[in-house]
This record gives C-alpha cells, sequence and structure tokens, in this order.
C-alpha cells in the first residue's frame, strides 16, 4: 500500500469537480435565477398589496366620513321636515280651530233663531190662551 493517493483519486476528484462545474451551469444558476426572479416579484407584490391596503383603508375613512356626513345631513333633513310638519299641523289646526268657531257662531245663531220663534209662537199661543182662559173664568168675551 502506498501512502500516495493514485491517479484515480485525482481523477475522481477532477470528475467531480468538473461535475458540479457542469451542475452549476446547467441547473444552480437557472434555479437560483428563477428564485431571485421569484423573490423579485414577491417583493413587487407584497408593495402591490400595501398600496391596495393603504388605498382601502383611505377609501374605508373616506366611505365612513361620508356616511357620518350623510347620517348628519339627513337627521337635519328629518329635523328640518319635522318642524316644517309641525308648523303645518299648527296652521291646519288653526284653520280646523277657526272654522268649528265659525259653524259654532252660526249653529248659535240658528238656535237664537229657532229660540225666537219658540218663543214668539209661545208668547202668542199664551196670549190666545190666556185670553181664551179669561174668557171661561169671566164668562164674557174679552
Amino acid at each position: 500500500m502506498d501512502i500516495y493517493p493514485n491517479f484515480t483519486l485525482v481523477f475522481q476528484i477532477a470528475n467531480f469537480l468538473f461535475l458540479l462545474f457542469i451542475l452549476n451551469i446547467i441547473l444552480y444558476r437557472p434555479i437560483r435565477k428563477i428564485l431571485g426572479q421569484r423573490g423579485n416579484e414577491v417583493v413587487s407584490f407584497q408593495g402591490m398589496i400595501e398600496d391596495f391596503q393603504s388605498r382601502s383603508e383611505k377609501g374605508a375613512k373616506s366611505l365612513e366620513e361620508n356616511m357620518a356626513t350623510a347620517r348628519s345631513q339627513g337627521f337635519k333633513e328629518k329635523e328640518s321636515l319635522k318642524r316644517a310638519g309641525i308648523e303645518e299641523e299648527k296652521v291646519m289646526l288653526q284653520q280646523a280651530i277657526s272654522s268649528a268657531e265659525e259653524k259654532i257662531g252660526k249653529a248659535k245663531g240658528e238656535i237664537d233663531q229657532d229660540t225666537a220663534k219658540a218663543r214668539r209662537s209661545l208668547e202668542e199661543e199664551v196670549r190666545v190662551f190666556s185670553q181664551e182662559l179669561a174668557e171661561k173664568i169671566l164668562g164674557r168675551s174679552i
């Protein structure tokens, strides 16, 4: 046995290094290139995702602000319509009251006229009855 390495060992080492060189050219470099491209795409996608998230947050904030503004405007409009309705109700009530007072006044006038007619009629009848009663009591015509 020799202490010195034999030629086959040197040939195997050279063969291994040549194989590493060929594998590096054919396999490892393209894989590293593809992995680098994927890494760049992931970074660009993350940037796009962050951009979309920031835009969606801005949109959500804008939507909330618009909703709050719309709610406040709606509340103001509701209160305005409520006040207008109350004012219209007051006007209608006032008209109804004046109409009712007018009708009551007419009814009182008609009642007073009917009462006056009835009173005149009754006075006439009382006068006739009293005259007849006086004639019967006195036994002669008055």
